[in-house]
């Protein structure tokens, strides 16, 4: 990226060499953030998508390839419809306005989970949007949505399954990668950092698989709260911790 387009240059403390280049947030405290101001929910997730954007921004222009974040779960769908028919017009409308910007931006959009739950219309904007930035060079940034980690090992597994009992596949070539392969995130690998706000200890059914040996990184701050300053301790105490995949360190 020319040095004239970042907007936020990477924060002195920071090693631009030990940066994450894979980030995965699990987008925590939109309701309750806007409950302790006395504001309907639907305001917290809106100014929870602002603070989606800020960070994108600040991963491209710190040099962190790809962003993943949890926007909707399987389990979502339990909310009080109002909240869901909310959210799912939101998405709507946030990726017809942000669009062009994205393309501008040389954004690489993704979304993965059981897309075709979602409205039809929702449907043809997502799909609108991967088409038109599939192309692009920048930071890859995949929105889970109607997303479960354990729906998507099921239905690895099926796909799976399926080429093995039409021959195409003997079960002894079945590995870890192969398997992967079958993942929604094939295309963007593991996070190297996971992010959780509002201070829960839990991993909410997200990239259940893939998170085998992410750091993660909780914070107290509620998402709609979760600005450049909180990203940046984030990182810190990435870069304080070593990651060793279950390796001993070498003495040497």
């Amino acid at each position: 990226m020319p040095e004239s387009t970042i907007l936020h240059p990477l924060p002195p403390d920071l090693d631009a060499q030990r940066l994450p280049a894979h980030v995965a947030v699990i987008m925590d405290g939109n309701g309750r953030w806007a409950q302790e101001r006395g504001l309907p929910r639907i305001l917290g997730h809106q100014r929870g998508v602002e603070t989606l954007k800020n960070l994108l921004r600040y991963c491209r222009d710190w040099g962190i390839g790809a962003l993943t974040a949890y926007a909707f779960s399987t389990e979502n769908w339990g909310r009080p419809r109002v909240e869901v028919e909310f959210l799912m017009a939101l998405f709507e409308a946030v990726l017809r306005r942000e669009l062009a910007e994205m393309i501008a931006e040389q954004v690489r959009i993704r979304f993965v989970g059981d897309l075709q739950s979602l409205p039809a219309t929702l449907q043809g904007e997502i799909q609108r949007a991967m088409l038109a930035t599939q192309d692009h060079d920048g930071i890859q940034f995949t929105v889970a949505t109607n997303y479960g980690g354990r729906q998507e090992i099921v239905r690895a597994c099926r796909e799976i399954a399926v080429r093995v009992q039409s021959g195409e596949l003997a079960p002894d070539a079945i590995d870890e990668e192969l398997f992967a392969r079958h993942l929604y995130t094939a295309e963007s690998g593991d996070p190297d950092l996971l992010i959780r706000t509002s201070g829960e200890m839990r991993v909410s059914n997200f990239l259940l698989w893939q998170i085998a040996y992410t750091e993660i990184y909780v914070t107290e701050t509620l998402w709609p709260d979760f600005g450049p300053e909180e990203f940046h301790r984030a990182l810190l105490n990435y870069q304080e911790r070593q990651r060793r995949f279950g390796r001993l360190r070498s003495s040497s």
